[in-house]
């Protein structure tokens, strides 16, 4: 262990809750929509990088790295999904949502969004998005708590990674439960820049030490590893690499920061930063796994354990320099998690206690407070989750819960944003289908090599549309309502 590595990780943690604290500070009055929304008051720069790390968890430094490290660059088709989405999300979904969900009665949340766009009463999609909500982001948090302690254990020889989790977990809740969405977004703009300086750095550092002793040769790496230079893949890998993109679609705590910039034009200029930004992430990553592997040789440990990243930079720099590189790490998986928790907490305290339990007679405060209570929850079943040794990868559980995400809202928000004659009745059909068929697709068939989330989408998407043209059109105050949100300028 290098103790300037620990100094650097404790500094950065502090300053993570420093954050927390000094929105806690300034947001006693803001109310349920600046501690969930931040006052849609977030400027280009704060939303865009907070939309990216909120997605990059720490798959991105681990995950992905170690499969192209291990097995060429066939696996590059889920970042070339992921960049493709990402950046239709913002050029096509972005602007609408931010503008319907301004004239649908100001909406803060998407399932307040989905019922508010119909001028719907019924609080049906509101409490099945909770429920949805709570059930996959538990699993998603839980994956970014791991991510954290395996880190944490080993950097910190002789730490359990048990106990790193529940310190991962401590300092995510405590920014989280105090600052809200302003405190989740700054933390992200700093975690943003970070994981991207990281990236750049490594490889860059690690291509102009390949002449030293143990280098791979390119011809050598192509010996050892049939088809590692190749891009070829199955149909199967191509596609469901691709369908990775259809998750941004209906991805509630990356869509949300849409709906949290401060006007349309700074909504153009976050587009531009977001898609940046996410693409020189994806493909700085691919690039660590490959001058990992120049560099590193061909090892079974660092591939099993996806630390590529985390070997290269130590072996490269001194503690000061590989301590804020790694911070990298735990500032994906930190940036994930504190968006999921926030959004789950958003759900339940706006669509499920505010309407439901206690029939809209809640005050700011209690709603504030109702919140944070959530947030606690999820985050303490999340670390009991990710504690456990059967609870699966870090990549699996990411992906689970990103296909649930994708399928279930991806077809509604899309269809709510660009089709008049969508209705209510059709959103909650493809909320409902979507889920279920994902589900059980991973269920039962996920042995076809087809990634759950296509069926599930295309499922989705039949059943909205079907249950749309077999219900009663929209009366005139709902097309009056998507006309104006269409014209919607400031």
């Amino acid at each position: 262990m290098k103790i300037s590595e620990l100094i650097v990780f404790v500094l950065y943690l502090i300053f993570m809750i420093g954050i927390g604290v000094h929105f806690f500070l300034r947001s006693k009055n803001t109310g349920e929509k600046g501690y969930f929304l931040g006052g849609r008051a977030m400027g280009p720069w704060v939303s865009a990088l907070s939309a990216g790390a909120s997605d990059m968890s720490a798959w991105v430094l681990m995950g992905l790295p170690a499969s192209i490290y291990a097995l060429g660059l066939g696996q590059v088709w889920i970042a070339i999904g992921l960049a493709i989405g990402y950046a239709l999300s913002w050029i096509l979904e972005a602007p609408r949502l931010r503008s319907f969900s301004i004239v649908a009665n100001d909406s803060i949340t998407i399932p307040q969004y989905l019922t508010n766009r119909f001028l719907s009463k019924s609080k049906a999609v509101q409490i099945i998005c909770a429920v949805i909500f709570l059930f996959a982001y538990t699993i998603y948090a839980a994956s970014s708590i791991k991510a954290c302690g395996t880190l944490f254990s080993t950097v910190i020889e002789g730490l359990s990674p048990t106990v790193a989790m529940y310190i991962a977990g401590v300092i995510i809740i405590s920014y989280t439960f105090l600052g809200g969405f302003s405190a989740v977004c700054w933390t992200d703009f700093f975690q943003g820049l970070l994981m991207l300086g990281a990236l750049l750095i490594a490889p860059i550092f690690a291509a102009f030490m390949l002449d030293t002793a143990g280098a791979s040769s390119a011809a050598q790496i192509a010996q050892e590893t049939e088809g590692f230079w190749a891009f070829a893949a199955s149909w199967k890998d191509i596609v469901s690499g691709l369908g990775w993109g259809i998750g941004y679609f209906g991805m509630p705590h990356i869509i949300i920061r849409f709906m949290s910039v401060e006007s349309q034009k700074s909504l153009k200029k976050s587009a531009k930063i977001g898609i940046i930004w996410t693409t020189l992430i994806l493909i700085f990553a691919v690039v660590v796994g490959v001058v990992g592997r120049m560099f590193l040789g061909m090892n079974e440990e660092i591939a099993a354990n996806s630390t590529v990243f985390l070997t290269m930079v130590r072996r490269i720099f001194p503690g000061v320099i590989s301590g804020l590189l790694l911070s990298a790490i735990l500032a994906a998986a930190m940036s994930t998690a504190d968006s999921q928790l926030l959004a789950a907490a958003s759900a339940f305290a706006s669509d499920v206690y505010k309407p439901v339990i206690r029939k809209d007679q809640s005050t700011d405060k209690e709603m504030l407070w109702a919140g944070r209570y959530v947030v606690l929850v999820i985050a303490v079943i999340a670390v009991v989750i990710a504690s456990n040794p059967n609870a699966g990868s870090i990549m699996s559980l990411v992906s689970n819960a990103w296909g649930v995400f994708g399928a279930a809202f991806g077809p509604s928000i899309v269809l709510s944003l660009f089709w008049k004659r969508f209705t209510f009745s059709g959103a909650v059909a493809g909320i409902v289908v979507g889920a279920a068929v994902d589900i059980l697709w991973l269920a039962f068939l996920a042995s076809t090599g087809i990634y759950e989330i296509i069926p599930g989408a295309i499922a989705g998407l039949l059943a909205a549309v079907a249950a749309s043209l077999l219900s009663k059109a929209p009366g005139k105050d709902v097309e009056d309502l998507f006309d104006r949100a269409v014209a919607y300028e400031e």
